[in-house]
């Protein structure tokens, strides 16, 4: 197989840690590997397959002779470097938000739309977190009974936005207990045993952004511009894994059975549903793991016995947001352009 030059720009960051870890556990092919951050970080060591590594600041010279370039250092960063790195010849994989609903830009999940690589002018987007496992549970259910709309309600772990939530999170939380004032630094309130329905900046037509991203990013890649939409995201006091509420209405009746039997099949999805022994999906028991775990499947709709409860389904939807929500899902597009020989 062959092996490639890769650099990893915010290697420093949560997301870029796991870069690094999942390279390593999927034995990724790689040739050489340069890590890069911002000034400040620039000069630290990290290990790679028990190498240390010094990292270096991000400079247009990083990008030489690099094959693969996987960014998660932010929007601004990655609208700077990114056509940078792809000038300079190598195939960009972004995990910001930077180029996500940008026409000449494939937004990729690899279980969904891996053909849509092939349109890459230099730059892939890697989707928002929450949007990545919402799609990869509904893909396989839409594939066979189309969906006609999406009500989702997310519970987003603090890592979300990166090492400041966990550690506001931490602090928070010793605070509140030792019954001393917690003042909000990263959050707009106190996230410590309470609940923050905003993630991102409130948009006019009411949405915040994150919620206006998951309806944007899901019809891109489920190449559904038409299909109904609606999201309310909620930050919670969970360091790993984000959870979602999610109601579906297909264009035909589908019972809870059978979307359980697809799903059984589905690649990257493990079905946890027997909830009468207390079995269902929950961040605690996804961190650290691959897959996008289902659960809770059962009937919804607006009233009883009515075609909307018939082709109506509820699921809860839980899964690692810096693994499959971030970093493995970058690994995997990478994976696939191997796999396909389209690098």
């Amino acid at each position: 197989m062959k092996r490639l030059n890769v650099a990893i720009v915010g290697a420093t960051g949560l997301v870029g840690q796991k870069f690094i870890q999942v390279l390593e556990q999927r034995q990724f092919p790689i040739e050489t590997i340069r890590l890069c951050a911002s000034d400040r970080s620039a000069g630290r060591k990290l290990l790679f397959n028990h190498s240390e590594i010094v990292v270096e600041e991000t400079a247009p010279e990083s990008f030489k002779n690099i094959d693969i370039a996987l960014f998660s250092a932010g929007s601004e960063v990655s609208h700077y470097f990114s056509p940078v790195a792809a000038q300079a010849g190598a195939v960009v994989i972004d995990n910001s938000a930077a180029f996500r609903m940008d026409p000449d830009v494939p937004l990729v999940v690899p279980e969904i739309n891996p053909d849509d690589i092939k349109s890459h002018k230099g730059i892939i987007a890697n989707p928002n977190c929450s949007t990545i496992q919402m799609v990869v549970a509904l893909y396989p259910l839409h594939v066979v009974n189309p969906i006609r709309c999406i009500s989702v309600a997310t519970y987003q772990a603090t890592s979300g936005i990166g090492s400041g939530g966990i550690e506001e999170l931490e602090l928070q939380s010793r605070l509140a207990i030792e019954g001393k004032s917690v003042t909000p630094s990263i959050f707009p309130h106190q996230i410590a045993f309470n609940l923050i329905p905003q993630i991102d900046v409130f948009l006019e037509n009411g949405y915040t952004k994150e919620e206006w991203k998951m309806v944007e990013e899901t019809r891109k890649i489920m190449h559904a511009p038409d299909m109904a939409i609606s999201a309310t995201c909620v930050r919670v006091p969970v360091f790993i894994g984000h959870s979602e509420a999610v109601q579906v209405e297909f264009e035909s009746p589908m019972s809870p059975e059978e979307a359980r039997e697809i799903l059984l099949h589905a690649p990257g999805v493990k079905v946890i549903d027997n909830p009468q022994e207390g079995l269902y999906p929950q961040p605690l028991h996804a961190a650290d793991t691959d897959d996008v775990f289902v659960g809770r499947i059962r009937r919804g709709g607006s009233s009883p016995g009515t075609n909307s409860t018939k082709n109506g389904l509820l699921l809860w939807i839980v899964a690692d947001n810096l693994r499959k929500g971030a970093a493995l899902n970058a690994v995997q597009i990478a994976e696939t352009m191997i796999q396909r020989g389209w690098i």
